[in-house]
């Protein structure tokens, strides 16, 4: 198990971290036993649990709320987390089908990729402070930061000029969702034990199951009706309203916890002194060298099809070497400089958290090449309208949200996780990966199709509550907020890895491919920079037909590329330990 943060004053050499990676589980390990006893966690006790005087200002809250708060409030406070989620889920199916329309309104559609990968960099980094924030400053503080900057976003993106606006929106927007997304994760671990957890996560996320079938009508409503731009403005409308009733539900619950003498008023200081020592605390300046140092590199693999040079041009090669020079200083910086490192190493020297983290980049470069264009194809291959694109994009959310309550009664049962991923999982989204270089293709038919995205489905609710599962599992609840921080970063390094390649594979093989087999009268440029300009060209005419064509051979590659990503994630699942999380305890006071 993971040493925690306090156990060691100096970083560890190369030596210790390998000792802790390949050290073999100890006897509570194997046991289930938790080595750090931080109280009993039963619904069913009533005892007052003392609140961990050795932990952070925010863990200590939370501890406390869910101490003195009762079981209508437990309740009460899922039921929240349910909604909150209803509208995330609502708001990334219509946010999914506008995007192409967005980009192509500015005749830049092959960007409908590029526009998420700096979004995905900023957003992975961004739950760093915020972990911080949720630790010291308090849980409810923490997702109310984040629901500010969410609403943010969508004013920008419903007001944006171009498509740079745009891209700098879809920042703010998807660091905010993606907040309130993880501060959620973190409420649901702090609320409910290891044996249920993923039974708990499953059950929040299942509001994916009923926003698919609502957020097709409600994107094709919006795209020929107001515009794109009040698809934006409603969820900045509609978000503050739904997030406001559990912000309140944790701070009258930590007032009563503080009248109680359970925790003392904390006061949150903006000094230039304090943010100074904050800014330390979470090592700003090691952030912002990673996320300079992954956006120079990874952007221009989406950029350089712009430049005339194309590779050979002074800005690409500019923004490569730069950024592979940031990324070398930045582990430079972490290793000898930094006064505190925000990615805590000796939790991250585990072997299951450190493979469960290449995992998750492994898994999510993968979804994020085969899903990038997608959405597109569907309605230009297949000629799906928006509403019945929308449901087969989504297949993949609800089939994982479907099964994802199959997955959490099993590891429930069996006290384990890790023979779902290996035996089941991987391999399955191999298999539907595989299928998929056979059927994203213009001859074949679309129910094919949706049999590979149900196997993908399946497969992927599978490995992300198994990933989230060995990542939480060597931890305890003080260092929670910062694992599942950590788990999200390698998830957001994955997603931009893989939307600079998809890019890079889409802007190489795509307009090569339409100047190969579009008849010499049409515009191969036009055609390439706007969905609307591809659909213009009725289905059957030799034009129509080039277009799709273009669109099979560039899928193939993006998804030979994403099958060969999963073999490191097979390899990595099976280097994690069979930790048995069956009488595990991690959390306490009132919880399910």
């Amino acid at each position: 198990m993971a040493s925690t943060p306090d156990e060691h004053s100096a970083k560890p050499g190369l030596k210790e971290h390998l000792h802790s990676f390949f050290k073999a589980p100890s006897k509570h390990e194997s046991s289930g036993e938790d080595r750090t006893h931080v109280g009993e966690e039963s619904p069913n006790d009533h005892e007052i649990t003392q609140v961990s005087r050795d932990a952070q200002a925010g863990v200590q809250r939370i501890q406390a709320a869910t101490t003195v708060w009762t079981r209508t409030n437990l309740i009460g406070a899922h039921v929240c987390i349910w909604f909150i989620y209803f509208v995330i889920s609502m708001e990334e199916v219509v946010l999914r089908s506008l995007n192409p329309y967005v980009t192509s309104s500015f005749s830049l559609h092959s960007l409908t990729s590029a526009t998420n990968i700096m979004s995905s960099i900023i957003g992975g980094l961004a739950k760093i402070p915020t972990a911080k924030i949720l630790d010291t400053w308090g849980r409810p503080q923490g997702i109310g930061l984040m629901t500010f900057i969410w609403i943010i976003g969508y004013i920008m993106m419903a007001s944006c000029k171009n498509v740079q606006t745009y891209a700098a929106a879809q920042v703010f927007s998807v660091t905010g969702a993606q907040g309130v997304s993880y501060c959620l994760t973190v409420f649901i671990s702090d609320t409910s034990t290891l044996r249920n957890r993923t039974l708990m996560l499953s059950i929040a996320t299942s509001p994916y199951i009923i926003t698919t079938w609502l957020g097709g009508p409600l994107s094709q409503s919006v795209i020929q009706g107001p515009g794109w731009r009040w698809g934006f403005g409603i969820f900045a409308i509609t978000v503050p309203l739904v997030v406001a009733p559990l912000v309140f539900l944790f701070l009258y619950n930590q007032r009563k916890a503080r009248r109680q003498g359970l925790i003392d008023h904390i006061h949150i200081s903006l000094r230039p002194s304090a943010l100074r020592r904050y800014a330390i605390e979470i090592d700003l300046l090691g952030i912002i060298i990673l996320a300079g140092g992954m956006a120079l590199f990874l952007l221009p693999f989406s950029l350089y099809s712009y430049q005339s040079g194309k590779f050979r041009s002074p800005m690409i090669i500019c923004m490569i070497t730069f950024g592979g020079a940031l990324l070398i200083f930045f582990a430079f910086w972490e290793r000898f400089w930094a006064k505190k490192t925000f990615i805590p190493f000796e939790l991250l020297m585990d072997r299951t958290v450190f493979c469960a983290g290449l995992m998750f980049v492994c898994v999510f470069f993968n979804s994020m090449v085969w899903g990038s264009y997608f959405f597109s194809m569907l309605q230009v291959v297949w000629g799906l309208s928006i509403t019945n694109a929308s449901y087969v994009s989504a297949i993949y959310r609800v089939g994982s949200s479907l099964w994802a309550v199959v997955v959490g009664l099993l590891i429930r049962w069996s006290g384990r996780f890790k023979w779902l991923a290996l035996y089941f999982a991987i391999p399955l989204m191999m298999l539907g990966v595989g299928l998929m270089i056979q059927f994203r293709q213009p001859s074949s038919d679309i129910g094919y199709v949706v049999m590979t995205q149900i196997f993908a489905a399946f497969s992927g609710g599978t490995i992300v509550l198994c990933g989230e599962l060995a990542m939480m599992a060597p931890s305890n609840q003080q260092n929670i907020a910062a694992i599942i921080a950590i788990l999200n970063l390698f998830g957001s390094i994955g997603s931009a890895m893989g939307g600079a390649v998809a890019t890079a594979i889409w802007t190489s093989v795509f307009p090569a491919a339409l100047r190969k087999y579009l008849p010499p009268e049409v515009d191969a440029d036009k055609v390439y920079g706007s969905i609307i300009a591809q659909m213009y060209y009725r289905p059957g005419t030799p034009a129509r037909e080039a277009i799709n064509r273009a669109y099979g051979e560039a899928q193939r590659y993006m998804l030979i590329t994403s099958l060969a990503l999963l073999g490191g994630a097979l390899i990595c699942v099976a280097l994690w330990r069979d930790i048995r999380i069956k009488d595990m305890k991690q959390v306490q006071g009132r919880v399910i």
